[in-house]
């Protein structure tokens, strides 16, 4: 039995990301039809006096085609031997009800922008076991050429392949770090 606590305010406390139970990945839409996916395997996030921080290992990018994961570690997309970690650090988090909007600086490729993430909040609810958990589902849309992520290749339309926005989500559960 799972018991829930409906609240306007953040968790207080030191939570942490339960990895097995959460992801961060983006979509980008390819040649015009389909979203192009992608995760991060490596990534650690924590909500702390009201600030959420996230880091992802861009050497862990998980990718469908392995050709396309070493592609996108190259400095046309990441350039993970430069810039090996994205990250995000909140400013402020603003929750009403189960909405929560979080406005925050991300960094991909050594550039950081302001950003706004939005999304749902769950809990805190105890687990069968007993552990305090949070859930968050945010999502946020970028340029990627606002990070000096700009490689393209034009289709035969003379459109590009790859489109400029790019959505960012985090399912992230949150655990109570023990006291």
């Amino acid at each position: 039995m799972t018991t829930l606590q409906e609240t306007t305010a953040l968790p207080t406390g030191t939570w942490s990301a339960d990895t097995v139970h959460s992801s961060i990945g983006f979509a980008v839409r390819y040649t015009g039809t389909v979203n192009f996916k992608g995760e991060f395997g490596d990534f650690a996030a924590s909500l702390e006096r009201g600030r959420l921080e996230g880091v992802a290992q861009v050497a862990s990018i998980e990718v469908d085609d392995e050709s396309l994961a070493a592609h996108l570690q190259t400095p046309d997309f990441f350039d993970a031997e430069r810039h090996p970690e994205l990250r995000f650090r909140s400013e402020t988090i603003t929750r009403d009800g189960d909405r929560v909007r979080i406005d925050g600086e991300l960094t991909i490729k050594g550039v950081t922008k302001p950003v706004v993430i939005e999304g749902a909040i769950h809990g805190p609810a105890t687990d069968a076991f007993g552990i305090e958990r949070v859930g968050l589902e945010l999502s946020t849309v970028v340029n990627r050429h606002d990070f000096g992520v700009s490689w393209n290749v034009p289709l035969p339309t003379g459109e590009p392949a790859l489109a400029d926005d790019v959505t960012i989500a985090a399912d992230l559960t949150l655990v109570r770090a023990e006291s």
